[in-house]
């Protein structure tokens, strides 16, 4: 199931103070966390993640899915705000929407 997490506006204004690498290891090692509570494995696809930044989107590989994969991500927009908050000024609301492709 591939699935992408297109960033809000406000997602993208506190993004743009990451770069590519940074971004992609923020959101694997949070991902990776979560999927002790949750049975769904993850890849993150770095040539899919050249330019995140740009894209306004992340894109993630889910697989072995055995979980409610809304509940995973809305878990996930909330834990993945402290660090996005460290480089940003005020109020984090939803840093980014989902989109399941299939």
């Amino acid at each position: 199931m591939n699935v992408h997490l297109n960033f809000t506006n406000k997602g993208k204004l506190v993004i743009e103070n990451f770069n590519n690498e940074e971004l992609i290891e923020i959101f694997s090692r949070y991902m990776n966390t979560l999927t002790k509570k949750y049975a769904v494995d993850i890849n993150v696809p770095e040539e899919a993640n050249q330019n995140i930044v740009q894209d306004g989107s992340f894109k993630v590989v889910l697989s072995n899915v055995q979980c409610d994969v809304d509940t995973f991500f809305k878990e996930l927009s909330r834990d993945i705000k402290v660090p996005l908050k460290k480089r940003s000024e005020g109020k984090l609301e939803n840093v980014f929407k989902i989109q399941v492709i299939e």
